[in-house]
């Protein structure tokens, strides 16, 4: 084998044939590297890769023409067929050589997103597997056209035959389509010939191995084939015989069935199994959190996609069928509404759009319209005088668990939030937060009311600025004395505030004059009054503990006054370091010196107190030290991590075993700040140098052949 392939490298480099497939090869996918990736400062590799997969529908089929067919019309297949080596060994020898052939520019492609990592942040991962989705699409078609020309002595025929192949094998999906939109047996059948779904499938972040066992697997029956032609040549049968030696009609129907098989058989293996999620934002993955929430869905629920399986958004299908795998409560349908276009009629008077999510249990419905899935920005072109929008965001986990809840919950909690007081007013990341969880908010001033209303499941006290008056104070105390939920977030205040202070020494609480200097360097971000806090595992603090910061800016000490009441028991879950102190002064607040009447800590910034009333009921009071730490600013400095300490927080007293409310996953990285003298360089090098380059020494070495 190992003399074939050698032969037959030589032949390609000494024909010109293999310096014009890589010339071309990389000519190409430098072109949409420059323009995408270079000039536009485009993170994302895959989308150069993807858009040069058309050119193998040329250059494979000039690549493969003449690898059989010009042995079969010289008469030389005779005398390798002859040799010492098996038509096996044979085959794979000259698949090997191409397949070489092809890896030299697959190699030097895989230095382009090197190249892009010196200008900004590249998801590498995703951007090689591109390349292996390149490199298998590329291998399976070689073997398509190594097995055409197999079949005839004509180099044109072999060529033409190969495009035609190719051809089908690119538009399979759309045909299939065009046959039946919801699918039967027969597009089904043509699906085994569709390459570009599983190289869809491996470019959209997803490392599937049912995509990657399809190229191997068909580039294996391929090449059997291939073996299965040379051989029948070579050998004669009887019609009354049945063999199952070197050339057999049952060998070639069970190796078919063999690799029909296995792949479907792998297809219908859970999604979690077989795939692996290496995009940067975990796209497809779900958290652990709505992990931890379906494990506890103890009724059926289905899901309706307003969409044929088929023509299905292909990140919202992956995200569906992990939810069908997790549980056996779980049940994805997909409705065509070419089919039954009034079927949504049944749950909403509303249009919904395609894609659109209709979730049913023996309670309720709930609808996931197709738009809420996305996040986008919209963004006024001056020039064209309309709006662009740019997709910033996917949603599909949040709004499907936050759905899931909605069907099968009793009741919907309300969260009060006071007002008259200066309260800081929460942004829309943190009240969408609270829709996603399931969970009604109303703003209230309780000077309306002679009590916190009885349908409450949490008070939210944010940020006040002003003290609160005596009789404000005590319906607080009144509605803890009664089982309640609050939630205070200390604010900054010019004057005193005993009323306050009151409500939080009801709980044993006390915040400290001043605000929070860290002196540990490992726990504040640039700034010292900008903290980052130690992180213990409670209930408020899941899924961040050893996973993410929680961002704290200019905060007010917490402290416990008594830690051995036995009517309160206290969880810190946010804390300073040791070397902490409060400053008093804050006139200057790039004075970081410690002075005299300055308090020392350590501090509590984030705590719940909870405490046992007589009646055997609970009131539990959570802290935290800065007005900010639900600002939408603090919150994009961590990564979103503050909004999950959040609904979190809202969660516990919503009755959640688990918060609901799962944050949207960004959508794309930044994009990359390449300077136009360096794009255009690197364009240049890409673009001509090095395939012209290809193109010299190709024609060099032809030419020098010529002479001898």
């Amino acid at each position: 084998m190992f003399a074939i392939y050698k032969r037959e490298i030589t032949s390609y480099f000494r024909s010109f044939i293999g310096f014009l497939f890589i010339a071309v090869t990389l000519f190409f996918v430098g072109l949409y590297f420059t323009a995408v990736n270079l000039l536009q400062g485009y993170p994302y590799f895959s989308y150069a890769v993807s858009s040069v997969i058309i050119l193998f529908l040329v250059s494979v089929p000039v690549l493969t023409m003449r690898i059989l067919a010009e042995e079969k019309k010289s008469r030389t297949d005779q005398l390798i067929l002859t040799a010492p080596v098996s038509v096996g060994g044979v085959v794979l020898g000259k698949f090997l050589a191409l397949l070489t052939i092809f890896a030299v520019p697959v190699g030097l492609i895989c230095i382009y997103p090197l190249i892009l990592c010196s200008f900004g942040t590249v998801p590498m991962a995703e951007a090689y597997l591109a390349v292996l989705a390149f490199f298998l699409y590329g291998m399976m078609a070689i073997a398509a056209g190594v097995l055409v020309s197999s079949l005839t002595e004509s180099q044109v025929i072999a060529a033409v035959l190969t495009f035609l192949l190719l051809f089908l094998a690119y538009m399979m999906d759309a045909i299939c389509s065009l046959i039946s939109s919801t699918g039967n047996l027969l597009t089904r059948i043509l699906a085994c010939l569709d390459m570009y779904t599983p190289f869809n499938n491996l470019m959209t972040g997803t490392l599937d191995l049912k995509s990657v066992f399809y190229f191997v697997s068909m580039t294996a029956l391929a090449l059997f084939l291939t073996v299965q032609s040379i051989q029948k040549r070579r050998y004669s049968f009887s019609r009354r015989t049945f063999s199952m030696g070197a050339y057999s009609t049952g060998m070639i129907a069970a190796a078919v069935g063999i690799i029909v098989i296995a792949n479907l058989v792998l297809g219908e293996l859970p999604v979690s199994w077989v795939t692996l999620d290496v995009t940067s934002q975990k796209l497809y993955s779900l958290t652990d959190r709505t992990k931890e929430y379906v494990n506890t869905v103890d009724q059926d629920v289905t899901i309706y996609v307003i969409s044929s399986k088929d023509n299905c958004d292909a990140i919202l299908a992956q995200t569906l069928q992990r939810y069908d795998d997790l549980s056996d409560h779980i049940r994805v349908e997909y409705v065509d509404p070419n089919v039954n276009p009034r079927f949504h009629t049944q749950y909403t008077s509303e249009n919904i759009s395609l894609n659109s999510l209709i979730l049913v249990s023996d309670k309720r419905s709930a609808v996931v319209d197709y738009n809420d899935i996305y996040e986008s920005d919209y963004n006024y072109d001056s020039y064209t005088g309309g709006y662009s929008a740019d997709t910033t965001g996917y949603d599909g986990e949040g709004q499907i668990t936050s759905a899931l809840d909605k069907v099968l919950t009793d009741d919907v909690p309300r969260v009060y939030m006071t007002q008259g007081h200066g309260e800081v007013s929460l942004s829309t990341t943190f009240t969408n937060a609270l829709k996603k969880e399931n969970t009604e908010y109303e703003s209230i001033n309780l000077m309306d009311y002679e009590t916190v209303p009885e349908d409450a499941a949490c008070l939210m006290i944010h940020g006040a600025t002003g003290d609160f008056s005596e009789d404000d104070t005590e319906k607080v105390i009144q509605y803890l004395e009664r089982g309640g939920n609050v939630v205070l977030v200390a604010g900054i205040t010019e004057g005193e505030t005993p009323n306050l202070d009151a409500l939080c020494a009801y709980m044993g609480l006390q915040a400290a004059q001043g605000l929070v200097v860290e002196q540990d360097q490992n726990n504040y971000y640039r700034n010292p009054y900008y903290l980052l806090p130690n992180i213990s595992y409670s209930s408020f603090t899941s899924g961040l503990s050893g996973q993410y910061y929680v961002f704290v800016p200019f905060s007010r000490g917490v402290r416990i006054q008594d830690e051995s009441r036995e009517d309160i028991s206290y969880t810190k879950f946010l804390t300073t370091s040791d070397s902490a102190f409060a400053k008093g002064d804050l006139t200057n607040l790039e004075d970081y010196e410690k002075s005299e009447g300055d308090t020392e800590g350590p501090f509590v910034l984030g705590v719940s107190a909870v405490k046992t009333l007589e009646d055997g009921r609970e009131a539990t009071l959570v802290m935290f030290g800065s007005e900010q730490i639900f600002s939408e600013e603090a919150n994009v400095m961590v990564g979103g991590a503050n909004q999950i300490l959040f609904t979190n927080t809202i969660g516990t007293f919503a009755k959640h075993e688990v918060s609901v409310s799962i944050p949207a996953k960004s959508y794309h990285v930044s994009y990359l700040m390449i300077p136009q003298s360096r794009a255009v360089l690197f364009g240049v090098l890409l673009t001509v140098v090095i395939p012209l380059g290809c193109l010299a020494a190709g024609f060099l070495i032809w030419f020098g052949r010529r002479k001898l």
